[in-house]
Parts: C-alpha cells; sequence; structure tokens
C-alpha cells in the first residue's frame, strides 16, 4: 500500500510502497479517509524524541485517523466493517499517513456523527490533550481560572473550549490578528503576546496550559496562585513521566536533570509543574465526541491538503501559522 515514510532522521517524508498492516486479535484495520497533522509527527521525523520513542526506519508517520473500518480482529466487540472511527493511534501503531492503518480496540471510538472525516481527524491527538491536561490532570471547577498558551494552534484552539465548557474563566495568548478567532472560541481575556506581557497582566491562575517551554514556562509558574499547576506538553519532561515511560535508569537521570530547574522553581512559589505526553483513549474520544455531537466542541480545522501533499503538509506545519489543525484527505 502507499504511505508516507522517513528513511532516516531529519530526512524528508517521501512517499513509498509499505507492507499492510499487521492486524492482531484486538485490532481493528482502518481505511484512511483523513489524516490529521500534528507537531509530534515532524519532532519525530526531526529526531527530538529518538532517545523516548525508539522507532525502526523506515517509518511510516501520522498519529490521528478518521476512516471507514475493514474488517476486525477476533476477539474485537463494539465495531464492524463500515463503521465510520476515529483515534490517535497509540506509539507502537503510528502510521495514519497511509492507505490503511491497524488500531487497537480500545483506542479506537466512534466518530461524531455531526461531523465529516475531514474535522474528525483534526481532533484526536489535541483534543485527548485537552482532556488529559484540564479534565483527567487539572480537574477543572466551575468558577477557576485557566490560562492556555497559544490559544489558536491545534491544541490551544479545543482546550479553550473544553475549558469555557467546564466553567473556567480563561484566558490565552495568541496575536492580534486571532484576537477574535479565539474570542469567538470561548477566551474571556485574552494577550497579544507580540505587545503584551502576560505575567504582568495575570495572576491568581489555577492552572496553566503551556506548549512553548523555555521562558514562557518559567513565566507562567509566577501568576499561578499558591498550589497552582503548570502543565507542559512541550517539556521537559519529568521524573513521573520517565517513570511511566518506562525508561531505563540512565534516561531516567538525565530527565530528572533536565526537568530540575523548573521543578525547583515551581516548589519556591509553592506550585507545581507537570510534564504531560498525552496518551490514546478510545474511551475519552466516546466523551470527547458526545461533547461534539452536542455542540459544546467544534473542530478547527486551518488548511486541508491532498495525500499526494502530506510532505508539504508537515512543512506548512513546521512554518507555523495555521489556525487550528491542518488535515490531509484520504489516498489517491
Amino acid at each position: 500500500m502507499k504511505a508516507f515514510v522517513i528513511t532516516k532522521y531529519k530526512g524528508p517524508l517521501q512517499e513509498a510502497d509499505v507492507p499492510e498492516p499487521t492486524v492482531g486479535d484486538r485490532d481493528v484495520l482502518v481505511r484512511v479517509n483523513a489524516a490529521g497533522v500534528n507537531q509530534l509527527d515532524e519532532k519525530i521525523r526531526t529526531s527530538e524524541f529518538a532517545q523516548i520513542l525508539r522507532y525502526r526506519l523506515p517509518l511510516t508517520l501520522g498519529h490521528d485517523v478518521a476512516g471507514t473500518v475493514i474488517r476486525v480482529g477476533r476477539s474485537v466487540r463494539g465495531f464492524k466493517p463500515g463503521d465510520e472511527v476515529y483515534a490517535r493511534a497509540a506509539k507502537d501503531q503510528i502510521g495514519t499517513f497511509a492507505e490503511r492503518v491497524a488500531v487497537a480496540k480500545t483506542d479506537l471510538a466512534l466518530a461524531p456523527t455531526t461531523i465529516g472525516a475531514v474535522e474528525a481527524a483534526s481532533l484526536p491527538l489535541v483534543a485527548l490533550t485537552a482532556w488529559q491536561a484540564l479534565v483527567e490532570r487539572g480537574n477543572v471547577q466551575q468558577g477557576q481560572k485557566v490560562l492556555i498558551h497559544a490559544g489558536a494552534g491545534g491544541v490551544g484552539s479545543i482546550a479553550i473550549q473544553l475549558a469555557k465548557h467546564l466553567g473556567a474563566t480563561v484566558a490565552t495568548t495568541a496575536s492580534a490578528a486571532n484576537a477574535d478567532f479565539v474570542r469567538d472560541l470561548g477566551a474571556d481575556i485574552i494577550i497579544d503576546y507580540r505587545t503584551q506581557e502576560f505575567e504582568q497582566l495575570l495572576s491568581g491562575y489555577d492552572l496553566v496550559l503551556d506548549s512553548l517551554g523555555g521562558a514562557n514556562l518559567e513565566k507562567s509558574l509566577r501568576i499561578l496562585k499558591p498550589g497552582g499547576k503548570a502543565i507542559g506538553i512541550s517539556g521537559p519532561p519529568d521524573p513521573d513521566f520517565a517513570r511511566e515511560a518506562g525508561l531505563n535508569p540512565v534516561l531516567r537521570l538525565a530527565i530528572t536533570a533536565l526537568s530540575r530547574k523548573i521543578r525547583g522553581q515551581a516548589r519556591k512559589l509553592g506550585v507545581s509543574y507537570q510534564f504531560l505526553f498525552m496518551r490514546a483513549s478510545g474511551d475519552q474520544l466516546r466523551q470527547i465526541a458526545g461533547l461534539v455531537d452536542e455542540g459544546m466542541l467544534r473542530p478547527v480545522v486551518g488548511k486541508v491538503f491532498e495525500f499526494n501533499e502530506t510532505p508539504q503538509a508537515l512543512q506548512a506545519l513546521a512554518g507555523g501559522g495555521i489556525r487550528g489543525k491542518a488535515v490531509i484527505t484520504g489516498t489517491r
């Protein structure tokens, strides 16, 4: 089948003929109708996560899929050929930049019924990230204050909506050109990151969702109230992540060192820092689909590419400036 692969880290994404996916007893074979493009795909291509996510090359990229079930493994219940589904493929089953992909039944959900495949494919990774940050880890409650950085981006555009649905007052950073866009998503307070310093304007926040890292993360700690929490999706990874990922002792020590500074700063301020590397979850996608069908969440697709334009889609995402998500339509 046709797929887009990398044959070496930092090399180009290129079309190739690859073997059909292996479908285990608990897997579902899905015809790819659309695939979302994520920063994670580019980070894997450039080897940024090579020490954490070990893959054998050549590697088919792609984490998000919306498609049609072709067949199911012997132990699969709840899905049948013809079902319209969506998923974030788990780390050992990535490869949605292809004609077909096998996905574990536990990572799969029926797609929302009120949207099409392109919009559904835009959701899994970013919606799961927002859910796991705000609901699972942040336990955001009515009346709390949440800052979401990069509100016009893939994660930010969904996280704003979810935080608002949970009853929070939502602040976000965005360019002036995107102010009306993020306001329409539900943002109450908009900080123009080019002309304003958010840490001078905000205080007493319960949660920050940071997708930028570095100095931006350090500044974010200062706007939290005592006991507040900063959740970073760009890093640095923390010891809890290293332990949960089952990394070897050497890597655990290295990761502990990487995050020592930010964790120390957080402790001094009476707040906490956690790194989030989202995981696949069909159960959570079912809940997200319900919110979409109820009109509580709406996908944000900034640009659509044809299957043969997959390398250009990844390049466009790396260049920035796309509102919401870039999505690749199905194979030719």
